[in-house]
């Protein structure tokens, strides 16, 4: 167990700057200078006084370095708050590249791993940057000019920036820092439009006139948020630069990558651009997520979104600092104060959007692989996941259904009962998915494939900067690129799923390779020279080139060029397949996308991309969901038992049982491995597969219900333990384990050979769920037994779970009696609630089809409230009441007033059965 101290974060203050209180009238007198902002800090100055003798120690061992001897402003700067000068890659930076740029150059060891480690070229205190000329108060908040008198090593500075600051709400601060005389791209999201100035913020903002910087702090403890004077702003053509001191080194978010849920702040560089690559420690991979939250020391949280599309990089550091770096665009930061977590996410999604209420179904099991090889053989893994009794809510094909690779077809020899096979599974009660590839054939005889005929001549394609379509290759061979930021595209990719449909009448698609992914690099031709492909900087990309694996940058497409919208292919992809599901079903849309940018959860969930059937990945899984429970894409999970390679009867048990908690959850495997769905298994491994997805589809009321608060007011499903319990530092790193909303604690196991599992519980009693005995924990780890049958699962008390007798499939548990799980608090007090509607038409809350219930103990009574009701509720009863922690042994229970028989077990277990409720109707039940 990592111990977590509570750290003293010693934040830099601005020296003799003139400062300006938000609401003070912006009148500049005598401006001077910025003098050096660690000075007068008497930490900072040992640690000066260290670093200095670190350099003096490692000349003398290096004989001494030649060149004239280093400026004592250099030699100030801490080794933790040296802000990189130099942060080009696969460049050797010498002290004449460096001293070339102004800065300072001080060798240093390179750390072990050849990881990055202390910048040798940093800035200056005294490095030039932008001076705030004027500003001036505006209904929402102030408007300011900032001005550059000195050029930097990037073409094209832009020497006088505007920018606005916006009190949007109490908890909400907007911060926009742009051209001032031309319009440059801005990301086309549609945001929430402030109407008036915040009254009360609990935050208060003052700026440094020279240099320019901004000072944020939390008003309740005094804390600095952000400190953006500890380097230079650089704000050019393609290069934009600006960096904070952080509060903590408790920083999470910052998608997508593969990783601890808790980042390292040691000289770590995050890459934001979307690549098609196997989940991989420090690679950027299939979305970008510019969002970061932090945890403040007692517990308080914000968070900040730099709403930017363009490549980008985030560079962490020891000090503690960050660093944003990207290449187009606009600076345009959104900081939510919560100050809680939960609060925090909830704020950043009311920028971005809620997520979309996803159809019951979707919260079923699901079932894949590429690789069937016919819609018989698919059809055959169905069958025997029905004779098993193994729960299951859709099938899915992956590539091999399609007529050589081609969108919209399907093969006419191998899968020929494809229809039939769908017809099949909806008399079941169950679902058809299937795989869509932007990527569209463009090598079939003229009048053979509708679908790139017609996007051609709609002219629908990305193009090239010649404006003729940018030909790739991807797995039909070559292929055109569908542009989705041209509504246009979005009517023809419509017609085009209306027609499959007409055939194959599929009900969720999942959508792939959208990053978009490409074989080739850029296009059959390369890319053009130029600016775009090969821009004056290009952050850390894998392959070291914008254009690897993917379009060139310089392609052209309707809203912008492709440099400015790769980030955003997946998202306007999704929202494409959205409004096409609900055109052609009329009911919810299912949609699972690859690629992934802010507001995404509005279109649809996301898979975490091709894993690999090992240990290391089932765990990595864990900081992989809750990421994208902070980026407000609550249905998210990974392919259960691993993608390629492999599995083992072992790993995929245990696989089997963390993925049962995936908010989405799907088993799926690659071409030309052995089966790794339940029924292949052993009976031993296929019984505990089974009895774990029956398990999820007992917590199917309760599940179903978070994701009804996802999407009303943006909280999490799947949660890190941080988020309940923030002043516990020793929660704030734990990834092994994780909550299901606020009240059911998830301890998997994640590692072979063993039949144990050590887990964190937090301070309080907590319940074993499936027999309702009590463990009182001080916050400690313990060690639990963990079987390869057994999935630890705890309820918080306090807490009220509906759950309902599972069936194999959505639909069919969804008739059955509701069994509500009680766990009572140490005084004696519970709550929970459930939302119920048909599961699949679109907007019930919005048009009031639901029913929304309110359970409550207090005093030995248990109220169930109906707050709304609907014609659905009618159909359900309530069958059992279970309730954890009854202390005394009861001597008679009484329904509205009349006895009831109930059972009473010695570990304070008591239980009604028979009810025989109808949902829609209140009732109490009290114990004496």
């Amino acid at each position: 167990m990592k111990s977590y101290q509570k750290l003293t974060t010693a934040v830099p203050q601005p020296g003799a700057c003139r400062v300006e209180e938000e609401g003070a009238a912006p009148t500049p007198t005598g401006r001077g200078k910025l003098a050096p902002w660690w000075v007068g800090s008497g930490l900072l100055v040992a640690a000066v006084l260290l670093s200095t003798i670190t350099v003096w120690v490692l000349r003398q061992v290096s004989g001494g370095w030649p060149g004239p001897a280093l400026p004592p402003k250099c030699l100030l700067v801490p080794e933790s708050h040296r802000f990189d000068c130099y942060p080009e890659r696969r460049v050797v930076v010498t002290q004449e590249l460096c001293e070339s740029r102004g800065c300072c150059f001080i060798e240093s060891p390179p750390p072990a791993g050849g990881k990055r480690g202390v910048p040798w070229c940093f800035y200056p205190p005294d490095f030039p940057s932008y001076t705030l000329e004027s500003l001036n108060q505006t209904a929402l908040g102030m408007a300011g000019l900032l001005v550059r008198r000195e050029k930097t090593y990037y073409p094209r500075d832009i020497e006088i920036l505007r920018l606005d600051v916006e009190f949007e709400t109490d908890t909400r601060l907007h911060i926009k820092i742009r051209d001032a005389a031309n319009p440059r791209y801005e990301v086309p999201l549609e945001v929430p439009q402030a109407m008036k100035r915040a009254e009360n913020p609990i935050y208060s903002l003052d700026f440094s006139w020279d240099p320019f910087g901004v000072l944020l702090r939390r008003r309740a403890t005094g804390t600095v948020l952000l400190n953006t004077t500890v380097a230079p702003l650089i704000f050019t053509d393609q290069f934009l630069q600006i960096a904070t001191s952080l509060p903590s080194r408790f920083l999470y978010g910052l998608g997508e990558h593969r990783g601890t849920l808790l980042h390292s702040l040691d000289w770590n560089t995050l890459t934001l651009w979307a690549r098609d690559v196997s989940p991989t420690e420090s690679f950027n991979l299939y979305g970008a997520h510019p969002f970061y939250l932090l945890m403040e020391e007692g517990g308080d949280a914000h968070g900040v979104f730099l709403l930017n599309s363009n490549a980008m990089e985030v560079a962490l550091q020891p000090a503690p600092g960050l660093t944003w770096r990207t290449i187009g665009g606009v600076l345009d930061f959104y900081i939510f104060l919560g100050p809680d977590p939960n609060m925090v996410i909830q704020q950043y999604q009311q920028v971005i959007g809620f997520p979309a209420m996803p159809p019951l179904w979707a919260l079923g099991f699901h079932l894949c692989r590429w690789g069937y090889g016919s819609s018989n053989e698919t059809w055959q893994t169905v069958r025997a996941m029905r004779n098993y009794q193994i729960p299951q809510d859709a099938q899915w094909n992956d590539i091999d259904y399609m007529d050589g690779y081609r969108d919209f077809t399907f093969d006419p020899q191998k899968f020929a009962s494809l229809p039939s096979l769908v017809e099949d599974l909806h008399k079941h009660g169950q679902r058809y998915v299937m795989i869509l590839d932007p990527g569209i054939s463009s090598t079939n005889p003229h009048g053979s494939y509708w679908p790139f005929d017609e996007g051609l001549r709609r002219g629908l394609f990305l193009n090239t900067t010649q404006g003729q379509p940018l030909i790739g290759q991807v797995w039909p061979g070559f292929t055109a690129f569908a542009d989705f930021s041209n509504p246009d595209t979005h009517q023809w990719w419509l017609e085009n799923l209306q027609r499959f449909h007409a055939h194959v009448p599929f009900d969720g698609l999942w959508i792939d390779m959208n990053e978009p992914s490409n074989f080739m690099d850029g296009s059959e031709h390369g890319c053009p020279p130029g600016e775009l492909d090969s821009p004056p900087y290009t952050p850390a990309v894998l392959g070291d080139s914008l254009s690897a694996k993917t379009v060139c940058a310089s392609a052209k497409q309707k809203a912008s060029v492709h440099y400015n919208l790769h980030n955003l292919y997946g998202l306007m992809e999704a929202r494409a397949t959205a409004s096409a599901l609900i055109q052609i079903r009329g009911k919810r849309p299912f949609v699972i996308s690859r690629s992934t940018f802010p507001s995404q959860g509005r279109y649809s969930g996301h898979w975490l991309g091709d894993n690999r059937s090992q240990w290391k990945d089932m765990y990595y899984s864990i900081p992989g969901l809750l990421s994208f429970s902070l980026f407000g894409i609550p249905l998210v999970g990974a392919d259960i038992c691993g993608f390629s390679g492999s599995t083992s009867e072992e790993l995929c048990t245990r696989w089997m049982q963390l993925g049962a908690f995936y908010p989405f959850a799907r088993n799926h495997n690659t071409q030309n491995e052995k089966a790794q769905d339940p029924t292949v298994f052993s009976p031993a491994a296929r019984t505990a597969m089974k009895n774990v997805l029956l398990t999820r589809y007992s917590l199917l009321p309760f599940l179903y219900t978070l994701f009804h608060h996802a999407h009303l007011q943006g909280d999490t499903v799947a949660r890190p333990l941080f988020f309940e319990f923030p002043q516990d530092v020793a929660t704030l790193g734990l990834d092994r384990q994780f909550l299901w909303g606020r009240s059911l604690l998830v301890t998997p196991v994640l590692e072979p050979g063993v039949d144990s599992v050590t887990g964190y519980v937090p301070r309080g009693v907590w319940y074993d769920f499936y027999t309702g005995s009590s463990v009182n924990s001080s916050g400690e780890m313990l060690k639990m037994l963990a079987p390869l049958e057994h999935l630890n699962l705890h309820v918080r008390e306090g807490a009220i779970l509906p759950t309902q007798k599972p069936g194999t499939t959505s639909e069919a548990t969804r008739r059955n009696p509701l069994h509500l799980i009680v766990a009572l608090s140490s005084s004696g007090t519970a709550w929970g609630d459930l939302f119920w509607d048909d599961g699949e038409s679109l907007d019930t809350f919005e048009r009031g089809s639901y029913s929304y219930l309110v359970f409550n103990v207090t005093q030995n009574i248990f109220t169930s409230t109906v707050l709304h009701t609907s014609t659905e509720a009618t159909e359900v009863t309530i069958g059992t009441l279970s309730i954890f922690g009854v202390r005394e042994p009861p001597s008679k229970v009484l329904l509205n007033g009349q006895e009831k028989p109930f059972s009473y077990l010695d570990n304070q277990v008591l239980t009604v059965s028979d009810l025989g409720l109808s949902l829609n109707q209140g009732f109490s039940l009290r114990w004496l």
